[in-house]
């Protein structure tokens, strides 16, 4: 699964038609350069011992060579110990050369992966919220570990294996041909009859990892919707539809993954049979050779163990091949991610907010409809205004667009035409960060994440000191509930704060919302789905929240609604009634009608 540049989709076609022509084949590797630049010295210094282990390894032949040419004949028996010192002074370089390597790479793959996934994270998080309309959490979940394990994998081993074994089979070629010109020949000819299957076979298997792994986040986002959702599977009784079509997406992984790793196993399979079967025809030609005395046993031997280096390590790529073709497609899957712009970002030169910001709102016949429904309009040339310090609620059935409008003025979307202004600048015109800085929010499902209650009401203000946290949660009527948890303020929530009630993790967002301290206060349905007890301290919290701040309030309760200074009652995108509420209850309009169910349901 591929997503577009501009963020507005998910969609398999891109990918699917760049693997079927197969244009990019290890290009997506490639954007790791900047990455792998931030370590210059490191880099370096891993390709330095790679070289020298490589290096060593190939001077093992010309030492046999002498130690069979000369090391046995009745002249040369004294110098027979020399070469074996030699020899292991060789190892010894070889020993080190090859342990500094392992370090180095490893531990750049590791750092590199580490930076990767800080940067793909970081750029998640300020995507706009179309892009996360589309998108599956488990999709992102996936590309953000198991693409980057694939890429540690090959960056911190296969590419440091590729690179030794391309460094074996070049200098084996360079000194077969040294060696013997007449039997490199012979060599030459069969090298392009097993390049090319490597080659094809190659491309084949990153079409098939890129496949594996897109099956793969399609099972990983299964599982996180559900695991997320476990209480509503098991109410429900689906446990073993949930498994059952789990299971189907593991299988659709396992055949994805065993079409790649076929894949790999012939071209493992048909690359060491080319190579093989070319040293083995080379060695019988280079033993008549010797028997003809055109070379010596002790150069036939050399010759021999540079083909079995070139050979070997042509093999060998064979092999990394499919790993570093497999960490090609995650690393492209990343840097879609990567590629991918915000569709809401701060002009270039932003206009500031006026100091202090007072936290007044005015929309101005704005029209919107959501990118993935664009022939639905949602708000349909509405205008309105909040004065600084006013309280307004929005009421109207579901579907009106009342949390449009506090999309629009949070700016996770512009609207089509008209303006949305923050105490009289547009918002195109200023920096969304700046902006939302400004506001606080309590959502009707308020999040409260897997944390302490202390680190879950500082999420309002991170610089926040434990007396102003404390100061918060009294005012939110939070205070008394946490004193009783096991850990006062230290107690971990468990994810979602499973721990608490409704009534008290939404508390919680409220006194996030108080240690914010923003001029402008967004309240959706903040009180909508709790018990009359838990209400009445909610309630009473959200009144200390509202005071002295602007505050728009979306809500059916009329305790809430009651207490604003207007209403504006919403249908269709539009305004259809706006006044008190003791004015809107005797028009008998659609308020009136809405207050009559409300006060009948109750």
């Amino acid at each position: 699964m591929s997503f577009s540049s501009d963020g507005r989709g998910l969609s398999r076609d891109s990918a699917a038609a760049s693997g079927e022509k197969g244009r990019v084949r290890l290009r997506p590797l490639a954007q790791l350069a900047p990455y792998i630049r931030r370590y210059a010295g490191r880099s370096v210094a891993a390709l330095i011992a790679l070289t020298v282990a490589a290096l060593t390894t190939l001077l093992v032949p010309v030492a046999l060579r002498r130690m069979i040419d000369f090391g046995f004949s009745d002249k040369a028996v004294q110098l027979i110990d020399s070469y074996f010192a030699v020899m292991i002074a060789v190892v010894a370089v070889l020993a080190v050369s090859s342990a500094f390597r392992y370090y180095l790479v490893t531990t750049l793959g590791e750092r590199i992966v580490a930076d990767l996934r800080s940067d793909v994270f970081a750029h998640l998080t300020r995507l706009s919220s179309d892009f996360f309309d589309s998108a599956k959490s488990g999709e992102l979940i996936s590309r953000l570990t198991a693409d980057t394990t694939q890429i540690k994998s090959a960056v911190g081993a296969s590419v440091s294996i590729a690179l030794r074994n391309l460094m074996l089979f070049l200098g084996g070629a360079v000194m077969m041909v040294v060696t013997s010109p007449r039997l490199s020949l012979l060599v030459l000819i069969a090298i392009p009859v097993i390049v090319l299957p490597l080659v094809g076979f190659g491309r084949a298997v990153r079409k098939r990892g890129r496949a594996a792994q897109d099956t793969l986040a399609d099972a990983s986002g299964y599982a996180s919707e559900l695991i997320g959702a476990v209480r509503v599977l098991q109410a429900f009784t689906n446990e073993m539809m949930a498994a059952v079509r789990f299971k189907r997406a593991v299988e659709d992984a396992y055949e994805a993954a065993r079409g790649a790793t076929k894949a790999r196993a012939i071209l493992t399979a048909v690359t060491i049979f080319l190579v093989f079967s070319s040293i083995v025809v080379v060695l019988w030609i280079g033993a008549q050779d010797v028997l003809a005395q055109r070379i010596t046993p002790g150069t036939l031997g050399q010759f021999v163990l540079y083909a079995v280096f070139a050979a070997g390590g042509l093999g060998e790529l064979s092999q990394v091949w499919g790993e570093i073709a497999q960490a090609s497609g995650a690393a492209e899957r990343l840097f879609e991610l990567l590629h991918i712009k915000p569709q809401i970002t701060a002009p270039p030169q932003p206009v500031k907010l006026p100091a202090p910001v007072r936290g007044a709102v005015d929309f101005d016949a704005v029209r919107f409809a959501y990118p993935a429904r664009p022939q639905t309009a949602v708000l349909d040339g509405l205008s309105f205004s909040v004065k600084p310090g006013e309280k307004l609620a929005i009421v109207g059935p579901s579907g009106a667009g009342k949390s449009t409008i506090f999309h629009l003025i949070l700016r996770f979307y512009d609207p089509l035409s008209g303006q949305v202004r923050f105490d009289g600048v547009n918002l195109t015109d200023a920096d969304p960060a700046a902006v939302r800085a400004n506001i606080a929010l309590v959502p009707q499902d308020p999040v409260v994440f897997a944390a302490s209650v202390r680190e879950n009401i500082r999420f309002g203000k991170p610089d926040a000191s434990d007396a102003e946290i404390m100061r918060a949660a009294d005012a939110a009527s939070a205070s008394e509930f946490i004193a009783r948890l096991s850990d006062g303020y230290d107690t971990q929530l468990g994810e979602r704060g499973i721990m608490l009630s409704g009534g008290q993790r939404q508390r919680i967002a409220i006194a996030r919302a108080i240690l914010r301290e923003a001029p402008l206060l967004l309240l959706d349905e903040a009180t909508s789905s709790l018990d009359a007890e838990s209400e009445t301290l909610v309630q009473q919290a959200l009144t200390r929240l509202m005071a002295s701040r602007t505050s728009i309030v979306i809500a059916h309760r009329l305790a809430t609604v009651q207490s604003c200074d207007r209403i504006l009652v919403l249908d269709k995108g539009r305004i259809v009634e706006e006044g008190t509420h003791a004015a809107l209850s005797a028009n008998g309009g659609l308020y009136a009608r809405l207050a009559k169910l409300q006060f009948e349901q109750g």
